[in-house]
C-alpha cells in the first residue's frame, strides 16, 4: 500500500429539517390546536481515530464528505428523523488542521472521536409558537444549515524506536531483520521512498514498534532530499537509532554522519536531541576495520553503541534487549511526569 501521510477534505454537515404547521381536529379548540413537529438534526460529521488504519491513502480518492439532511416535521406533534452522521476513519497519530494551519485536534488515542462539522438544529413546529392571544399560530421556522470546512490532515507517525541514517546505511535491511516489515532494500540511494514501521517481539508479552526514516541527509530541514517530508514522524519517536555503515570509513565517515544528522534533527525541532539516542555501528561484516575510535567517541558522549551486521544479525539481538530497556524506561518517566 502506496504511504500517505497529508490528505486534503472538505466537509459539509446536514441541514436541520423545516418545522412543520399543522393543525389537529378538535371541538372546541380553535383550527383544533397546531401540532406542528419539529424537524429533526443534519448530520455530524466525526473524525475517528483507527488503529487498523495505517495511512490517509483513501482520503486521497474520496475528498468529500456531504451529510444527510434532517427530515421535516410533521402533524401530530411528530418531530423529523435526525439525519445519519458520516464516520471518516483515520490513523493514530493524525493531526487536524483548518486551511489557515490551525490546530483542531491530535487523533492519539484510539477509538477517539472529534466533530468536525455539526449538523444543523431541526426548525420548530407551530405548536411552539401558541400564546394567549395567539392560539392558532401559523408560524414555524427552517432548519439551520450544517457546518462546512476544507480539512488539511497530517499524520505523524507513532513508533517507540526511529532508525535514522544516511541512504545505504542499512536502516532497511536492520528494520527487515528485526521486524515483520518487508520494506524494498537495494543498493542505490533514497531505495525507501516512505516510511515503514515493524513490530520486533522481545518475548511471548512484550514488542515494540520501530519506524524507518527514510531520505535524510545534509540540508534535510531545508527541503534537501526527501527528509524535509518525513523529518515530523521522528516528533513522536521515544528512542532514536542512528545507523553508521563503518564499512568504507574512508568514503563514509561515521562520526561526520552522525553529527550532520543530529545537526539536521537541531535545526528542524532542538528538543528532538533530548531524545534518547542509540548507535548502530553496522556492516561490521565488510572488511577488517578497526573500529575502537567510534565506541570510545560515543562513550565519550554518554551515547550506547553497538557494532552490528544487518545483513547477517551479528550483535542486533543485545541492541534489540538495549533498545526495549530504553523504550520502557523512557515510558515510565513520562508516566511519573503526568502523575
Amino acid at each position: 500500500m502506496k504511504f500517505i501521510d497529508e490528505a486534503k477534505v472538505f466537509v459539509q454537515a446536514g441541514r436541520g429539517g423545516d418545522g412543520s404547521i399543522s393543525f389537529r381536529r378538535e371541538k372546541y379548540i380553535p383550527k383544533g390546536g397546531p401540532d406542528g413537529g419539529d424537524g429533526g438534526h443534519g448530520g455530524d460529521i466525526i473524525i475517528k481515530a483507527d488503529s487498523s488504519c495505517s495511512t490517509l491513502l483513501h482520503l486521497r480518492y474520496h475528498s468529500h464528505f456531504i451529510a444527510g439532511n434532517g427530515v421535516s416535521g410533521k402533524g401530530k406533534k411528530m418531530t423529523g428523523r435526525n439525519a445519519d452522521p458520516i464516520e471518516i476513519r483515520v490513523p493514530l497519530g493524525t493531526l487536524l488542521k483548518t486551511q489557515e494551519n490551525k490546530m483542531l485536534c491530535d487523533m492519539k488515542i484510539p477509538g477517539q472521536e472529534f466533530i468536525v462539522a455539526r449538523g444543523g438544529r431541526g426548525g420548530l413546529g407551530n405548536c411552539h409558537f401558541v400564546s394567549s392571544t395567539h392560539q392558532a399560530p401559523r408560524r414555524a421556522t427552517h432548519g439551520k444549515e450544517g457546518e462546512s470546512i476544507w480539512l488539511h490532515l497530517e499524520l505523524k507517525l507513532f513508533a517507540d524506536v526511529g532508525i535514522i541514517g544516511f541512504p545505504n546505511a542499512g536502516k532497511s535491511t536492520l528494520l527487515s531483520r528485526i521486524s515483520n516489515a518487508k520494506p524494498k532494500i537495494a543498493d542505490y540511494p533514497f531505495t525507501t521512498l516512505e516510511p515503514h514501521l515493524g513490530v520486533v517481539k522481545i518475548d511471548h508479552f512484550s514488542t515494540f514498534v520501530v519506524a524507518d526514516i527514510p531520505g535524510l541527509i545534509e540540508g534535510a530541514h531545508l527541503g534537501a532530499g526527501l527528509g524535509h517530508r518525513f523529518l515530523k514522524h521522528i516528533d513522536r519517536t521515544q528512542v532514536l537509532l542512528h545507523i553508521l555503515d563503518v564499512s568504507e570509513p574512508e568514503h563514509k565517515d561515521p562520526i561526520e554522519h552522525f553529527e550532520i544528522l543530529n545537526a539536521e534533527l537541531n535545526s528542524y525541532n532542538p528538543s528532538l536531541l533530548k531524545k534518547k539516542q542509540f548507535v548502530a555501528l553496522n556492516k561490521i561484516d565488510v572488511g577488517q576495520k578497526d573500529i575502537t575510535p567510534y565506541i570510545q567517541y560515543f562513550k565519550k558522549k554518554n551515547i550506547p553503541a553497538f557494532p552490528i551486521s544487518a545483513a547477517t544479525g551479528n550483535g542486533i539481538q543485545k541492541l534489540i534487549y538495549q533498545l526495549a530497556h530504553a523504550i520502557s524506561s523512557t515510558k515510565n518517566e513520562q508516566q511519573k511526569t503526568v502523575a
